[in-house]
């Protein structure tokens, strides 16, 4: 088989599985890990998939400015925020991650229940704007308007100062072989600080970002307490993850 033939090949792949193995991919194509994981090289150098130990992932998809992920896909952030918010529970204190999923999670939140957010966000602040009994603080620092998201060293320090029931993280990638993984390093450092700093990690994502890697890692899938993904998620994907230890929940099917 040729070079570009077996790169044909390993791109269906990850298109189809989201992943490859190398030692899977020699024993299919009767050659070398050696040769796979220079092909691996090659097609990384591409950008069409990042390499982890043992193989590659599809890149994670960059959904461009906050703006335009708020108008993408609202109908299934929306049942992912309502999952996401009846898993809240009596937290006193929540830190809410920047992303487009969360601003959903935060209008789902309960109106009448008293509690405290912790964002580096200000759309998350506009979006608890009817929710009267709670109190928002919005984290300091230099904003970024295409994450949407205050970041930098004064985030990162007004992070530390705060003691979460729970963190509500977003993600940019996720798999069980890459855990969980941002495009910034900014953006991963103060997510890994508010994890840090906080008793549980819920976590909800659409399909397109699971099995995917971005480049900076954030912390392990069994790091994540609980998981929301869609109804649509890939089986087979939904059982790895469950099987790292962490909870997965699934929005209900719709009858549309």
């Amino acid at each position: 088989m040729f070079t570009d033939e077996r790169h044909e090949q390993i791109r269906q792949e990850l298109a189809d599985k989201g992943r490859v193995l190398a030692a899977d991919l020699a024993g299919r194509f009767g050659v070398s890990e050696d040769t796979i994981r220079r092909d691996l090289r090659e097609l990384a150098k591409a950008g069409e998939c990042r390499r982890v130990y043992g193989g590659a992932l599809a890149p994670a998809p960059d959904g461009g400015p906050l703006a335009a992920r708020l108008r993408e896909g609202r109908d299934a952030k929306a049942r992912l925020g309502e999952v996401a918010a009846g898993l809240v529970g009596t937290a006193q204190t929540i830190f809410i991650d920047a992303g487009s999923t969360n601003v959903a999670i935060a209008r789902a939140l309960p109106i009448d229940r008293k509690f405290t957010v912790v964002t580096n966000s200000p759309a998350i602040v506009m979006a608890l704007e009817s929710h009267t009994n709670c109190t928002r603080v919005l984290l300091g620092g230099v904003f970024d308007p295409d994450k949407g998201a205050c970041l930098g060293a004064q985030t990162l320090r007004d992070v530390q100062q705060v003691f979460a029931d729970l963190l509500i993280l977003g993600s940019c990638g996720l798999s069980p072989l890459g855990g969980v993984t941002a495009f910034d390093w900014d953006e991963a450092e103060i997510k890994r600080a508010m994890i840090r700093q906080s008793r549980q990690v819920i976590l909800a994502a659409t399909n397109e970002k699971l099995g995917t890697v971005a480049p900076f890692r954030v912390c392990e899938i069994s790091d994540v307490n609980q998981l929301v993904l869609e109804a649509s998620a890939s089986p087979a994907d939904v059982r790895a993850v469950g099987e790292t230890g962490t909870i997965v929940h699934q929005v209900a099917e719709t009858t549309d």
